[in-house]
C-alpha cells in the first residue's frame, strides 16, 4: 500500500527547487513553470506531490517533539552524555525553552516550507489547469494541505504571518490568533464543496471532504482555547458530518494495534487523514521524511527481539503519571508498551552479559569487571543518577533499561535503515466520537441519540472486555484519550484544553501560562523582521 503515493512525487531535480514562504531575501527560480510542467492530467496530479512530501517533512519528528516532550506523556533524559542535545529535550520538560531551542526552530522552518511548497504548487495549477472542477478538486485539495499547516502553526505559535501568494516576499507581521483560526475556518469551508466525497484507497493520504469537517471539529473543540470563545455545537455538528457519512468505523479490538504496524494504509478504516511513511520516499529539501519511532523507543538490547537493521537508542519513555492512565488490565492498547523483564517471541528471556560494573557504574566492589549476565527489566521511574543538571540518568544498563517504552508503530523490520514505513494518522474516527462525547460534556447540545457515555463506550467497547461505563465526567474522557492516542502527538493540545499543562510531573517545576505556545524562532525574526515575538519571550 506504500505505493499509493508514489504517483505523487516529481523528479528530485523538480521537487529539490522548492522553498519555503517567509524567507525574503532571495525570489525563488525553479524549473517547475507552467511552459514546462505539468502540461496534462497526469502532471496536474504529480504537481500536487511536493506539498504532501512537505507535509510529511518533520511530523514524526520535531513536531511531535514539541508536542508531546513538553507534555507528561514523553521525557527523553540524556545517559551518559548520550541525547543531551544543547538541551533541547530537557528544555522542553522543564518548560523552560527559549526562541533557539533546536525543536521549535525545526517545526517552523518545516510548516513555512509546507505552506511555501502549497503555495508555489496552487499557484501554477491554476494557471495551468483548464477551469473544470477536477481544478477546483486539486486547488481545494492543496488548500487543505496548507489549512493543516496553518492549524499546525496556530496550535503551537498562536500569532502567526498568513502569506497565501507564492512569489510573495514581503515581510508580514504575525497576525493575532483569532485572526489565524478565523483564515483556517474560512479556508476550510471555502474548500469543502468541491473536496473528494470518497474515502479508501482513492484518497488515502489526501485530503477529501471528512478531513475537512474533521479539522474543523478539532478547530471548535479548541476555539475557546484559541479565540476565547466556545464553540462546542459547531464542533458536535462537524463531527456528526463525519459520523453519518458511513465511510469510517472504530476498529474492533483485534485490529487497534494494527493500525499502526509498517503494513497500515488504506484498509484502516480509522484513517480520516494519515501521512504516509517509506523509506524509499525521498524527502523535500528544507524537511527531514523521518519516520524515526523505532530508533527513539525501542531498547537497544531489544535489537534482535524485533529484528531490526540498526541498533536503536532507546532515548525517549514515558512518565510514570502518564502510565498510571493503562491501569485497565484487560484493554489491548496495554500491549503498546514495553514494561518489566523482557522475553523473546519464543518465551526466552532478553538478556545482557556486560560487567558488574557496566550493569551499575556505581557499583563499589572490587569485583567490578567481574562478567554479569541479567534479564533486561524496564523500570518505571526515571532517576538522575548521574548529574541532575546535565538531566542525566547514568551510562550503565540500569540508566538504560529506565522508563517504559512505547512501540505503537512498531518497528519496522523490512527497512534497511533507520526510517520506518507506518504510516501515521492525523484524524482518526475513534477522535471524532471522542471529540463530540467531549463537546456535549462541554455543554453542547447532544444530537443523534448520543450521549457522552454513549459515545465513549462505542470506542471502549472496541478497546477493552471490561464492562461499559455507566457515567463519564471529563477527567474520565482526559484519560480515555490518554490511553487512545498516546504517542500520537495530540496530548500537549488535550492538556492544555484541560487545564492541566501548567501542572508538575517528572522535574518541571514551571506553571507559567505563556508556556501554552512557543516562541517565535531567532532565525525567523532575523529573516522576517516585521514579525513581533509572543508575549513571555521578549
Amino acid at each position: 500500500m506504500k505505493k499509493i503515493l508514489n504517483n505523487l512525487c516529481l523528479p528530485a531535480m523538480l521537487i529539490c527547487l522548492l522553498a519555503s514562504c517567509h524567507k525574503t531575501e532571495v525570489p525563488i527560480k525553479t524549473e517547475l513553470t507552467p511552459e514546462v510542467f505539468p502540461q496534462n492530467p497526469s502532471q496536474f496530479t504529480q504537481a500536487t506531490g511536493p506539498a504532501y512530501a512537505a507535509l510529511r517533512g518533520n511530523y514524526s519528528l520535531d513536531y511531535w517533539f514539541l508536542q508531546s516532550l513538553s507534555t507528561d506523556e514523553a521525557i527523553l533524559p540524556a545517559r551518559g552524555g548520550n541525547w543531551y542535545d544543547n538541551q533541547n529535550y530537557i528544555n522542553l520538560h522543564y518548560h523552560n525553552w527559549t526562541r533557539d531551542n533546536g525543536n521549535t526552530n525545526g517545526t517552523w522552518n518545516w510548516l513555512s516550507v509546507v505552506i511555501g511548497t502549497t503555495n508555489q504548487a496552487m499557484s501554477i495549477l491554476d494557471k495551468t489547469m483548464p477551469a473544470d472542477a477536477s481544478k477546483q478538486t486539486t486547488l481545494s485539495e492543496l488548500k487543505m494541505v496548507r489549512a493543516i499547516a496553518y492549524f499546525m502553526m496556530m496550535d503551537l505559535y498562536g500569532n502567526v504571518p498568513i502569506v497565501t501568494t507564492y512569489g510573495d516576499f514581503e515581510p508580514k507581521a504575525n497576525s493575532p490568533r483569532k485572526e489565524v483560526f478565523n483564515f483556517i475556518e474560512s479556508e476550510v469551508k471555502a474548500s469543502l464543496p468541491q473536496l473528494s466525497a470518497a474515502s479508501g484507497s482513492a484518497t488515502y493520504g489526501r485530503a477529501n471532504k471528512y478531513t475537512a469537517f474533521a479539522l474543523l471539529a478539532k478547530m471548535y473543540l479548541n476555539a475557546e482555547v484559541y479565540t476565547g470563545t466556545q464553540r462546542y455545537n459547531d464542533c458536535i455538528a462537524a463531527c456528526d458530518s463525519v459520523m453519518k457519512s458511513g465511510l469510517y468505523a472504530v476498529e474492533p479490538r483485534s485490529s487497534y494495534l494494527k493500525m499502526f504496524y509498517p503494513n497500515n494504509g488504506p484498509q484502516m478504516k480509522e484513517f480520516i487523514f494519515a501521512i504516509p511513511y517509506d523509506p524509499a520516499f525521498t524527502a523535500l529539501p528544507g524537511t527531514n521524511g523521518f519516520m524515526y519511532h523505532a530508533r527513539y523507543d525501542v531498547p537497544r538490547s531489544m535489537r534482535n527481539r524485533f529484528t531490526l537493521p540498526f541498533t536503536p537508542s532507546a532515548a525517549r519513555s514515558t512518565l510514570p503519571e502518564f502510565y498510571a492512565n493503562f491501569n485497565d488490565p484487560n484493554d489491548i492498547r496495554n500491549q503498546q508498551w514495553l514494561t518489566g523483564a523482557q522475553v523473546n517471541y519464543n518465551g526466552t528471556p532478553v538478556n545482557v552479559t556486560t560487567t558488574k560494573k557496566g550493569y551499575d557504574q556505581f557499583y563499589t566492589g572490587s569485583d567490578g569487571s567481574a562478567s554479569y549476565t541479567y534479564q533486561v527489566t524496564l523500570t518505571p521511574n526515571i532517576q538522575l543518577r548521574q548529574s541532575v543538571s546535565a538531566f542525566d540518568l547514568g551510562n550503565d544498563e540500569l540508566a538504560w533499561n529506565q522508563g517504559y517504552r512505547n512501540v505503537k508503530f512498531y518497528p519496522d523490520s523490512l527497512s534497511t535503515s533507520r526510517n520506518q514505513s507506518n504510516d501515521v494518522p492525523f484524524l482518526r474516527y475513534s477522535d471524532i466520537i471522542l471529540m463530540k462525547a467531549e463537546a456535549i460534556l462541554r455543554g453542547g447540545t447532544a444530537t443523534n441519540g448520543h450521549t457522552p457515555v454513549s459515545l465513549v463506550n462505542m470506542v471502549r467497547s472496541n478497546r477493552t472486555t471490561s464492562p461499559a461505563l455507566s457515567a463519564v465526567t471529563l477527567d474520565d474522557l482526559y484519560a480515555e484519550r490518554n490511553r487512545e492516542f498516546a504517542w500520537e502527538a495530540w496530548h500537549r493540545n488535550d492538556m492544555i484544553r484541560f487545564g492541566k499543562y501548567e501542572g508538575s510531573w517528572g522535574y518541571k517545576t514551571d506553571a507559567s501560562p505563556h508556556r501554552r505556545i512557543f516562541p517565535i524562532p531567532t532565525g525567523a525574526m532575523a529573516v522576517n523582521p516585521a514579525l513581533v515575538q509572543n508575549p513571555g519571550y521578549e
